[in-house]
């Protein structure tokens, strides 16, 4: 046979033969890239990833200005003048209550994806975009600091649902070779959007004492905009077939997502695994090779909490949601300003740098769909964790001897920008969608929504307690976020399995047995 019309197989567990079977796998239909799959991709990556991006990068250029409409408002309707301490205080809760809604929201997506559909999740998410939008641009106008509270707490339960459903919903559009590459879409969108929210918020832009509140809504224009193809966007086919049970409705977006010359062969085969998804199955402990029942219907938070099967890979998916904002991203941004002004830039220009910084974020975050697709998943996560411990390192004993070696101002920038370069190949988008490809179908969007409040919350925690911990610890401010990369490498290197062109039904087995599992001795036959 010619090595070209070869196919691989995918391996897929038969209840009946209590056996793992090969599966063909139809290469050249599954990988095409289609109008349906781009259009899905590219609506949700501009409708809610970057905006939720957006609302992040946009807060902190003009803070002064806002904090100051926020005082003489204050003052205005209820007579009180704050302090220098209780304007910052009060400025901290305009900021942590997005965080505060992202937590919120991530907890919402579980019930969002199963209830409503992976599909109105996302129209959800821009309706809240929208709201929050709308406050921004009225809040100044009206005078109502309540109006901008509240504005940030509807796009912070926006950026939580975008969070928690739409890389679910992207991951189980795409067919197995796309899958995260179409996956990262949502950690690219966020990443662009925090570029975007920076270059808005510039002086030279919306920046201003007039014109602050068009730079905190701009983003709606985005929404509206990519909103409008929502009526025709396909329905997850996982979601009608397993949780919904519409065999029929669940067909024809396989057809649609397909395109015109999708091939009865491929069609069978994704019926084929949607089947071994949606009935009690039974899957192989992979430690004693007994079989155990795997329930994969709609999962309720708690039933996927107290499942022991479902225990290593929940904990996997919250440590690469935690860990991504445990490791420091935020943190290094914000540091960032003050490295540039150690080698003679004015703050202006530091600021500029800093976005520099983030131009290179997105720069590296452009290139990641083709590295999913490429790359393992174990490798890129491995090494990016590896590599982030590293430059960590480097950059808290540079920073402590800043003053003492001239030239390792210079030594600090290299060691920021090859920590961004690390941290956005792996760190960056794999967690976003991981969850998709440890769990099936059932408690799948429970596992998300408990990754993505993972995720919010550690952001929460390093937002509220960096500056602190940076006054008290100087440049070892950075050492927990090294250690944090060093254990989470631990962990991946021991129990990640690889997920890359793998079909669910062969990963589950390998991590249902907690920490006693051995996902890099896989039972199935390859």
């Amino acid at each position: 046979m010619d090595n070209n019309d070869q196919s691989e197989s995918i391996v897929l567990y038969a209840p009946e033969t209590k056996a793992a079977v090969a599966v063909p796998r139809s290469q050249k239909t599954e990988a095409r890239w289609t109008f349906w799959l781009i259009t899905a991709g590219i609506c949700t990556t501009f409708g809610a990833a970057i905006p939720t991006g957006y609302n992040i990068g946009v807060i902190n250029a003009p803070a002064n200005l806002i904090k100051e409409w926020c005082n003489d408002t204050i003052y205005e309707a209820y007579g009180i003048t704050f302090n220098e301490n209780s304007l910052d205080t009060f400025w901290a809760t305009v900021v942590s209550v997005f965080l505060v809604g992202g937590m919120i929201g991530s907890l919402g997506g579980a019930w969002f994806a199963d209830k409503l559909g992976r599909k109105k999740s996302f129209l959800s998410c821009g309706i809240l975009l929208v709201v929050g939008g709308i406050c921004f641009q009225f809040c100044r106008a009206v005078g109502s600091v309540e109006l901008l509270l509240f504005g940030r707490m509807a796009v912070g339960l926006a950026a939580g649902l975008t969070t928690s459903t739409v890389p679910m919903y992207l991951t189980e559009l795409a067919p197995i070779n796309l899958r995260g590459a179409l996956g990262v879409f949502c950690s690219m969108g966020v990443t662009t959007g925090v570029v975007i929210g920076q270059v808005m918020s510039l002086e030279e832009i919306f920046g201003t004492e007039e014109l602050w509140q068009f730079a905190l809504s701009f983003y709606v224009i985005l929404v509206i905009i990519f909103f409008v193809p929502y009526h025709w966007l396909p329905e997850s086919p996982k979601y009608l077939y397993v949780i919904r049970e519409k065999r029929d409705e669940a067909i024809n977006q396989i057809k649609r997502l397909g395109g015109r010359n999708t091939r009865d062969d491929y069609i069978k085969e994704q019926i084929d695994a949607m089947r071994s998804e949606d009935s009690p199955s039974e899957m192989c402990d992979s430690d004693n090779g007994q079989i155990q029942p795997n329930k994969s219907k709609q999962r309720k938070m708690w039933s996927v909490l107290t499942d022991s099967s479902l225990t290593l890979p929940l904990i996997l998916v919250c440590a690469l949601q935690g860990g991504q904002q445990l490791s420091g991203i935020n943190a290094v941004f914000f540091y960032s300003v003050s490295i540039f002004e150690s080698v003679g830039l004015d703050q202006k220009n530091a600021k500029l740098a800093n976005l520099g910084a983030g131009c290179l974020n997105l720069f590296v975050a452009l290139f990641t769909p083709m590295l999913m697709e490429k790359f393992n998943r174990r490798i890129l996560a491995l090494l990016s964790c590896s590599m982030c411990a590293v430059f960590l390192f480097c950059l808290t004993f540079v920073v402590y001897f800043i003053e003492e070696i001239s030239w390792f101002s210079y030594a600090s920038i290299a060691a920021v920008l090859l920590y961004i370069l690390f941290y956005q190949i792996g760190l960056g988008p794999i967690p976003y969608f991981i969850g998709s490809e440890l769990f099936e179908v059932g408690p799948r969007s429970a596992a998300m929504a408990l990754g993505s409040l993972s995720s919010w919350s550690c952001n929460f925690l390093v937002a509220m307690s960096f500056l602190n911990l940076q006054s008290i610890w100087g440049a070892f401010v950075f050492l927990p976020f090294a250690v944090t990369c060093v254990l989470l490498a631990i962990l991946l290197k021991l129990y990640l399995p690889e997920t890359r062109g793998r079909h669910i039904s062969s990963i589950v087995p390998l991590i249902s047995n907690g920490f006693r599992s051995k996902p890099l001795v896989p039972w199935t036959v390859q």
